[in-house]
């Protein structure tokens, strides 16, 4: 044994704790702590002291603790055995982190399976040695960066799975824009896995998700890069999916022989009834009146004056029976809802008050704007249309029979159509009322 030891580590930034080799020790041994270090004496599995930066005599002078332990027999220099950790106290601030396997998860906006990784760095500080070297480093002789990704490597996946599936659920947050939000999933990440690692004696400095992605060559992936591609491209060109299925049955059916009166036919019910628009629809409509040579007879509808076809009983913009025999029970004077003035239905406004007169189209009563059913006979009134005025019959229709406007409810925000009763717009969050 030499008369004076001196133990030092002068180890790269990696370790984070390391164990002098020898536990023979005198107590005249020189113990040098540098700036960014701690030394840990254990005695018996015990933690006894821990020193500081600078340099110290392991005698029982500057070891109290040593003097109720060890009996000192050897006069001026007495051998002793004890343990020597150093502990790193720099913050290292590029641990890599990742997740080995992909984390299936269900995306909230298209509803697919879709697998996805993650990857990032964090960085930590060794705060309370004692407290690091008991709970966490143990009988090791030296734990550096590698031990520390192993020994949390579950924590980190379990709270990275849990913080990305809170945030696609809660935030109704597609897989393709969860990239977006990085820096609030790094700040919700810090926030839960720090009191973890405090129990263990470590700070943790920072935690970084630097990208979350998901395998190209994944089947329900290319899937759905295929249909999202698909959407922007119907949104450049200005039409929907309907639209397109529509373009091509009526191509299907230009290429199938026929005659040409079926093949107008379809595409006048295809183009003016499902989703053409009102271009197209006029385009039919023009051909059919080349066709159809012969015009029918129409005459006058007596309640709202609209144009119909002499041989149809009802009128097809109120359903007004034209039918004389079917019409007399209907009174010929109605009273105005608005100051109820008795006047003939005749008239187009009230005598007195100069209301307009809103008839009913089963019984003739006086109805207020906008309601959607009659007060005295509950007759349903056809919705009329927003853009052309023109009746829409029926209530669970899309578009608009005359002009080809779509009839769903659109975003305020992105001013995307909306089908259902959301309570949030699906492209872009906004609340809809």
């Amino acid at each position: 044994m030499a008369i004076v030891e001196v133990i030092k580590y002068n180890g790269g930034p990696d370790v984070f704790a390391w164990k002098y080799p020898s536990e023979e020790l005198g107590t005249w041994t020189q113990l040098i702590v540098n700036e960014s270090q701690e030394a840990v004496l254990f005695k018996g599995g015990k933690a006894l002291d821990v020193f500081k930066s600078g340099r110290h005599t392991l005698d029982t002078a500057n070891i109290p603790v040593l003097n109720k332990i060890i009996n000192i027999p050897f006069g001026s220099r007495s051998p002793f055995t004890a343990e020597v950790w150093f502990i790193n106290k720099v913050y290292s601030l590029d641990i890599k982190w990742g997740t080995a396997s992909p984390i299936q998860l269900q995306d909230p906006k298209y509803q697919v399976f879709v697998p996805l990784r993650a990857f990032g760095q964090f960085g930590v500080k060794i705060d309370n040695s004692k407290q690091f070297l008991v709970k966490l480093v143990g009988t090791l002789p030296l734990f550096d960066k590698a031990s520390m990704v192993k020994y949390f490597r579950g924590l980190y996946l379990t709270k990275v799975k849990d913080a990305i599936s809170t945030y696609l659920i809660h935030k109704q947050i597609s897989i393709m824009e969860i990239n977006a939000y990085i820096e609030e999933l790094s700040a919700f990440l810090q926030e839960r896995m720090a009191p973890v690692l405090e129990e263990y004696g470590i700070s943790l400095v920072n935690f970084y998700v630097n990208d979350i992605s998901v395998p190209e060559d994944d089947p329900a992936v290319k899937q759905l890069k295929s249909a999202l591609a698909k959407k922007a491209e119907m949104n450049i060109i200005g039409y929907n999916y309907q639209q397109e299925r529509s373009f091509n049955t009526l191509e299907g059916a230009a290429k199938n022989p026929g005659t040409s009166s079926q093949l107008m036919g379809a595409g006048m019910g295809l183009g003016m009834g499902v989703t053409m628009g009102g271009a197209v629809g006029g385009q039919f409509g023009g051909i059919s009146q080349h066709l159809n040579t012969a015009a029918p007879e129409t005459k006058v509808c007596p309640n709202c004056n609209s144009i119909m076809e002499k041989a149809k009983r009802f009128c097809s913009d109120c359903g007004f029976d034209t039918q004389e025999k079917t019409n007399k029970g209907k009174k010929d004077t109605i009273i105005c809802n608005n100051c109820g003035t008795e006047f003939k239905n005749t008239m187009k406004f009230c005598p007195e008050c100069g209301d307009r007169y809103n008839p009913c189209p089963k019984c003739g009563a006086d109805l207020d704007d906008g309601v959607t059913t009659c007060p005295k006979c509950n007759y349903e009134l056809p919705t009329p249309c927003p853009k052309c005025g023109a009746n829409i019959p029926n209530k669970n229709a899309r578009f608009c029979p005359e002009c080809g406007v779509s009839l769903l409810k659109t975003c305020p925000g992105c001013k995307a159509p909306i089908s259902g009763n959301p309570k949030f717009c699906p492209d872009c969050g906004t609340k809809l009322e």
